[in-house]
């Protein structure tokens, strides 16, 4: 069994209360209520900055010409595209370019990306992809279960999300990253296979915990 696809299967219990949450079985069917969307949107866009850090740090991690410049080309593409791409879409839903620009990031979206970042700086290119895999490989299932069980009809306000994260493009770079982490797991220990386990189990209850914060408008208390 590829170290991924077991992976996945210690996180199966996750990722099945991610698939039910009513946030996300909202996307499939329209019913997310909007100031959510709206706050998960705001949220996702600051996430996105740190996020493009994590991509930075890992450029440096080598891994070769090939895998620096995919990761340098992904960075970009945060950047330059899925940034610009989510300034377009927040418009849509009465959200200002400005607003993204001033939002904070709430407690759970802090602690996720304090996680992130915490691994890529101190760890190597196997941290990195572990700590980045929940992310990219979850949107990538959660678009494909969306497009498959989900209205991507005009009738769905959140069609777009789903055609998205569905489309063939994402999807790849999920199994570029999926075989870079298998890869890499090939000649490692034992003890440090069951670190990156850690790390992948940590960043998956954390995208749990970001749809129930965006779902419950999670704020500071104080």
């Amino acid at each position: 069994m590829e170290f991924t696809e077991d992976l996945k299967q210690q996180g199966e219990i996750v990722w099945n209360e991610i698939r039910r949450h009513p946030f996300i079985q909202g996307l499939g069917d329209g019913s997310v209520p909007l100031e959510a969307f709206r706050f998960y949107m705001a949220q996702d866009y600051v996430f996105l900055v740190e996020y493009a850090r994590v991509l930075a740090l890992a450029v440096t991690k080598g891994g070769g010409l090939e895998t620096m410049g995919k990761f340098a080309g992904l960075l970009d593409a945060t950047l330059n595209q899925e940034m610009d791409l989510h300034r377009s879409y927040a418009e849509r839903f009465g959200i200002s370019a400005q607003e993204l620009e001033s939002t904070n990031l709430a407690p759970t979206a802090y602690a996720y990306t304090r996680h992130l970042l915490e691994a890529a700086h101190s760890g190597g290119l196997p941290e990195v992809a572990a700590v980045l895999m929940p992310c990219q490989w979850g949107y990538a299932e959660l678009g494909a279960m969306l497009e498959r069980e989900g209205d991507v009809t005009d009738a769905n306000p959140y069609a777009d999300w789903i055609k998205t994260y569905s489309a063939e493009d994402f999807q790849e770079i999920a199994r570029w990253l999926c075989g870079l982490l298998d890869d890499l797991a090939g000649g490692l220990s034992n003890v440090r296979k069951k670190s990156l386990s850690e790390i992948f189990l940590t960043s998956s209850r954390y995208e749990y915990l970001f749809w129930d914060m965006s779902y419950r408008l999670e704020n500071w208390p104080v």
